[in-house]
């Protein structure tokens, strides 16, 4: 088994889906700030898997896809058996900076707060701008997790962000799909984390553009949390 022995405190967790265009690279850069760099391959079709572990990570596969919610709870729980005491979890199309997972894990080492979220719409964001469509998508995010859980944050459907170890010990994720960015939230909410928000920047590529969320997505998305806050 992969978690026989602990390789590290400061573990990053990547889920994937058929990201083969972007993956090895991706991990190139998290291996660098990183003692452990967890890949789940979410039952992709693809050489995700396979180019994840050339690069250096560690390669957990779903034999069909999950969803998002799935493989990061997968890759967190993996993090936990690996002996992590500060988790990151970053997005595999290239949204998001190695030097950036490695701010947020920093924060979480600082040993003040459980869960820190990397905000692309809080001021300090040093990089480009989010596309007015995906502003649109996260404020409507932000009022609805708000609405919902009772608690407001900037970036609710950030994808970086940082847990402590206590905090992913503590972590109960039951959904599968993108709500789960939401459920961190509740969690936050119900288990009275500590919690952070660091700048990052808006880092938009036309392939990650290409698999962002759309209209239809975020409708159904809303009422799987609407769902996830009255029945559980």
């Amino acid at each position: 088994m992969l978690w026989s022995r602990a390789l590290g405190t400061k573990v990053i967790v990547i889920p994937a889906y058929n990201e083969e265009a972007t993956i090895a690279q991706v991990v190139r850069e998290a291996v660098q700030v990183a003692d452990v760099v967890v890949v789940v391959d979410d039952g992709s079709r693809d050489q995700s898997a396979a180019l994840a572990k050339q690069a250096g990570a560690l390669v957990v596969r779903h034999a069909v896809n999950r969803g998002l919610g799935g493989a990061l709870g997968t890759g967190i729980a993996a993090a936990v058996k690996l002996g992590a005491t500060a988790i990151v979890t970053m997005d595999a199309d290239g949204q998001h900076r190695a030097e950036d997972a490695r701010r947020v894990l920093v924060r979480v080492e600082q040993g003040d707060v459980d869960f820190v979220i990397g905000s692309r719409l809080i001021p300090g964001d040093a990089g480009g701008k989010m596309p007015l469509r995906r502003i649109i998508f996260n404020s409507i995010g932000n009022v609805l997790t708000y609405v919902l859980f009772g608690v407001w944050v900037s970036d609710s459907q950030s994808g970086l962000r940082g847990l402590s170890r206590g905090a992913a010990e503590s972590l109960d994720l039951r959904t599968n799909g993108m709500e789960v960015s939401s459920e961190f939230i509740k969690e936050l909410k119900e288990k009275r984390w500590r919690y952070a928000e660091i700048a990052i920047p808006a880092i938009y590529t036309e392939y990650s553009m290409s698999k962002g969320q759309s209209l239809f997505v975020g409708v159904k998305t809303a009422a799987k949390l609407i769902i996830r806050r009255f029945i559980g």
